[in-house]
This record gives C-alpha cells, sequence and structure tokens, in this order.
C-alpha cells in the first residue's frame, strides 16, 4: 500500500507542463503506480482543461496552420511500436525513458556498495536511479532545495517514516536525515533534486563533485 504521495503543488506543475525533466519523470512514475495521485491528477487535468475553454480567442496569423503543419510533417518521428507490460521493477514510464528495467542501467559504484546512475543533469534539475544494498545507510545530509525520491524496490526508513515500493518522500531545506535501506533486498530509488545535497561528513563532501550529487 503506498502511503507516501505526491504534493498537489506536483501534481499541478506536471499537468501544466512547468516541471522540469527530471521531476516530470519522477511525477510520471509514480502516478502510473499510484491510484490516488492518478485520480487527483485527472482532477487536475480537468481544471486545466476547463480554465482553456473559458480562455479568451486569440486570432492566428493567415496562413499559421499550414506553417505548422509543413513544419511537422517531414520532420515528425515514426511513431514507435508500442513495447509489451513488462513485470521488471521499474514502471512503464521509466522503462521507457532508460530503454529496458534494471538490467539495461549503466550502474557506477559510489562507495560501501551503493551504485548510481545518472539518467538526466541539467541546471535546475538532476534526475539518478540509486542501488543501496539491504541495510546500509546513506550518508546523513541536508538539502539545498527540494529531493524526491521514489522507492521502486524494497524499502528504506529515515528519521521521518518507512517508505516501501511507490512511496515518495519529498525532502526540503528543513530536512536532515540518513536513509537506511531495510534488511532482506536492495533498495533501488528513483531520486531527482533540483539543487545539490548538503552531506555533513567530510569525506562525503570531498567526493560530491566528483559523484554530481
Amino acid at each position: 500500500m503506498i502511503r507516501h504521495h505526491l504534493s498537489d503543488a506536483l501534481l499541478t506543475g506536471y499537468s501544466a507542463g512547468t516541471l522540469p525533466e527530471a521531476f516530470n519523470l519522477l511525477v510520471a512514475t509514480h502516478v502510473s503506480m499510484c491510484d490516488e495521485c492518478r485520480v487527483r491528477l485527472q482532477a487536475q487535468d480537468a481544471v486545466g482543461g476547463a480554465l482553456l475553454e473559458d480562455s479568451a480567442v486569440m486570432a492566428m496569423a493567415d496562413g499559421a496552420l499550414a506553417a505548422t503543419l509543413a513544419r511537422i510533417g517531414d520532420d515528425a518521428p515514426e511513431t514507435p511500436a508500442p513495447r509489451p507490460a513488462s513485470p521488471g521493477i521499474f514502471p512503464a514510464p521509466l522503462q521507457d525513458y532508460v530503454g529496458g528495467d534494471s538490467d539495461a542501467v549503466a550502474w557506477r559504484s559510489v562507495g560501501g556498495g551503493v551504485r548510481q546512475a545518472i539518467l538526466t543533469q541539467a541546471p535546475g534539475s538532476s534526475a539518478r536511479l540509486l542501488y543501496i544494498p539491504p541495510g546500509t545507510a546513506v550518508p546523513d545530509h541536508g538539502h539545498h532545495g527540494t529531493e524526491l525520491t521514489l522507492v521502486l524496490q524494497g524499502a528504506f526508513h529515515d528519521e521521518t517514516d518507512h517508505f516501501g515500493r511507490g512511496d515518495v518522500e519529498i525532502a526540503d531545506e528543513a530536512l536532515e536525515h540518513t536513509p537506511v535501506a531495510d534488511t532482506g533486498s536492495a533498495c533501488i530509488c528513483l531520486a531527482v533534486t533540483d539543487a545539490p545535497l548538503r552531506f555533513n561528513g567530510l569525506i562525503p563532501r570531498l567526493l560530491q563533485p566528483f559523484l554530481k550529487i
């Protein structure tokens, strides 16, 4: 059962198309797993559609439609054939983004058995996959901005609560924590940030520029 959900602000931003790519990826992945957030997103989309219907009509220049269609025509990519649903770890939106399941990920060691794979990194946002062995703790850290962590396999706990598959932890500048993977199976997460983490230990701080965390 998913107990930790996305905020209304995140769903509104996703519906309006104002979130960075990394945050869009996490929202799409969580919504594909969570019935409650999917219903809330549909409500946001309905509100947005109603607002568009009530908006004033804007006149277009002569030939604007033909010019747009002409630009789309030759350059439009072929529509890929639908890929059958996979029973793997990654939900469909993440599989589409990665190009496969966890075995298609180019994992890199960051020490202590923890591995990561950076999926996208741009000014203001980044997305990475984290593989944390059972019982392993992530170095204690705070945040210079927002960090969202979506559990894809296993679970972890910290000073705030316990997070299982499908749960999202929303961390802001007020939170300092030490996430620890549960025993049993490795914890695989999708984590997105809009600013670097703030590590408390010396060694993580020294490694941070190389790990791009």
